[in-house]
Order: C-alpha cells, then structure tokens, then sequence
C-alpha cells in the first residue's frame, strides 16, 4: 500500500512538471535569460555554433523513471527546428524534478550530428548544474561541485565541451533521489 502512495505521489509530481512543460512552452527568452546569467554559461553564447534550449524538462520515476521536454535549436542565433527530449533510466530513483536545459553546439559537426535523425547521449555525458550561484557537475563517472556568493567562479574548473557538446541544467523545482544508468534521446523537427 505504501509502495502505491509513494508511486501515485511521483506520478502527479511528473505529470504537474511535464503540464507545466506545455503551460511555459513559450518561455524560451525568459529560459535562454536565465543562462545568460551565469558566469559560466556566458562565454558559450559568443562561442558556439548554435545551441538547443528547453524551458521545462519534467522527470520522475519509481526503480524506472522518464523525462519528456520540448524545445527549440538556434545555429548561429537563428532558430531552425524543434526538438524533443525524452529520457529512459533504471536503477535506484524516487521523486520528481522540473528543469531547463541547454544544449550548446562548439561546432558544425556537433550540430550536424544533433539534428540529424534522433541523436542520443551517451551514458558518460555529464551535465553542469547552474541554480544561485551553486554549480555542480554531475554524469554517471562522478560528480563535482562548487558554490559561490557572487559572480566570480575563478575558483570553479573550467567548463569545456565534452565531444562537441555542453550542457547546462537549471533546476526550478521538485525533489529526485537517484542513481541510475540512462541515455536522453532527442528527435529533431527541422523549420
């Protein structure tokens, strides 16, 4: 019975973050804003080929959990597709979580490969965490982390792409316990 209530409660707690992906569909300056921010984010708009942007990602899972999001990829500040994110994991995981991500491209070939038919992650990607000046990387090789009270991160390692990619993940809400073996896949919709 218990076990029932625990899987109900995370059910509604993705099912609320995955509408609320619909609801703010349209938020995509305020999301690419909210990046622009950080100090670590920052250099990758001057720098990068292009870039893929959700405003919310919703997940959640009981032993098995998913995540779903819809967003937009620019090339070069020019918006040329849509793009889907959807998310399969397995292992020790509890809860539900909101959050905006980005994708940045370094170069063409990056961008070719992600907007090519369906493009997947593999399980070594990891992703830099940005939420009040608190950073922390996380990927399935282990995990760093650092804080800061201002702008200055010079004490944070340098973020660099990891095989043409960088990823940037704002939290907006919800709470998730897990350590899990996944991929995000993500099928491109050209304009």
């Amino acid at each position: 019975m218990k076990f029932i209530k625990i899987l109900l409660l995370t059910l509604c707690v993705f099912w609320m973050a995955a509408a609320g992906s619909a609801v703010f569909a349209d938020d995509y300056s305020h999301t690419i804003s909210v990046f622009k921010k950080s100090p670590a984010v920052k250099p990758f708009f001057k720098n990068a080929y292009g870039y893929a942007v959700f405003p919310t990602v919703g997940k959640g899972g009981i032993v098995v959990g998913g995540a779903y999001g819809k967003g937009k990829v620019y090339r070069q500040g020019k918006l040329t597709g849509h793009v889907t994110l959807s998310r399969l994991s397995v292992g020790f995981q509890l809860g539900g979580q909101a959050f905006s991500e980005i994708i940045f491209f370094q170069d063409k070939r990056a961008y070719d490969e992600f907007t090519s038919d369906s493009f997947e992650f593999d399980a070594a990607m990891s992703a830099v965490v940005i939420t009040a000046g608190a950073q922390a990387r996380a990927g399935t090789q282990g995990g760093t982390a650092g804080a800061s009270a201002g702008p200055d991160v010079s004490a944070q390692a340098p973020i660099s792409y990891t095989k043409g990619l960088a990823v940037f993940i704002h939290t907006k809400g919800g709470l998730m316990y897990e350590a899990v073996i996944g991929g995000q896949r993500f099928d491109f919709i050209p304009l």
